[in-house]
């Protein structure tokens, strides 16, 4: 129990911004420390919700709004997936072989596809939440749960990049099912709750799975870059329908 204890506080500081009260490493934990994603996930949904709701009534300008709720998720979960996000843009953008793509990929440097993509999404997410209606969002609230859950579920069961920092982590049949039943129950519940704009919680799931089809096919092998481009593909793609349903 208290390894479980540890890495929901290890995957807390690591993949959220929001102040951890403990910080805590413990490599034993380290195969359960994505088993608790979804639930960082429920945290930065949530706030990313009642960000929106703050915004509407405190009748803060549209643009303004837009901003704020478009770089939210960024700032949020410290970068860390942007910064995969980026990553992965100048590896598969470079079109070089695959041990180039992989050099690139792990290179600390900055490349112009990595900011042209940047810049995209950017724009891409604030003309999303400039044009969407903020008055029934609660999809908002799953949908950083459900790119998390799949960003878990391919780092538990695809073939991983040889320098990932998750080669050492074994495949667990436990932690796959667990996954995929919070998965299923998220999914259900998002019907539940939104009605026909849980869509957009379908449209995570689908952005997730042609990134991370593009990535896969590139690099031949998932790691925590590729991952975090692939939840970033698909939170945008899960906003972009929310914006036009």
């Amino acid at each position: 129990m208290k390894q479980y204890f540890n890495a929901f506080f290890m995957c807390q500081s690591m993949f959220c911004a929001i102040p951890c009260p403990m910080k805590i490493w413990d490599e034993n934990a380290r195969d359960k420390q994505l088993l608790f994603l979804p639930f960082i996930g429920a945290e930065i949904g949530l706030l990313w919700f009642v960000m929106a709701k703050l915004c509407l009534f405190l009748n803060i300008p549209i643009f303004l709004t837009a901003f704020i709720l478009a770089v939210y998720p960024f700032v949020i979960s410290g970068y860390i997936h942007l910064d995969g996000f980026m990553d992965v843009t100048d590896a598969v953008k470079s079109y070089r072989n695959l041990e180039k793509r992989r050099d690139i990929l792990k290179d600390s440097h900055v490349g112009a596809f990595a900011v042209i993509g940047c810049i995209i999404l950017f724009i891409g997410q604030f003309a999303v939440f400039a044009s969407m209606k903020l008055t029934n969002a609660a999809a908002l609230v799953f949908i950083p749960i459900v790119s998390r859950c799949c960003s878990s579920l391919v780092l538990n069961t695809f073939k991983k990049i040889s320098e990932s920092q998750y080669v050492g982590v074994s495949k667990s049949k436990g932690q796959i099912v667990v996954l995929t039943a919070q998965l299923l129950l998220i999914l259900v519940l998002s019907f539940i709750v939104c009605g026909k704009k849980a869509i957009a919680v379908l449209a995570v799931i689908a952005g997730y799975a042609l990134a991370l089809s593009k990535a896969y096919k590139s690099l031949e092998g998932v790691n925590g870059d590729v991952a975090g481009y692939a939840l970033t593909t698909s939170e945008f793609c899960g906003v972009l329908v929310l914006a036009l349903l």
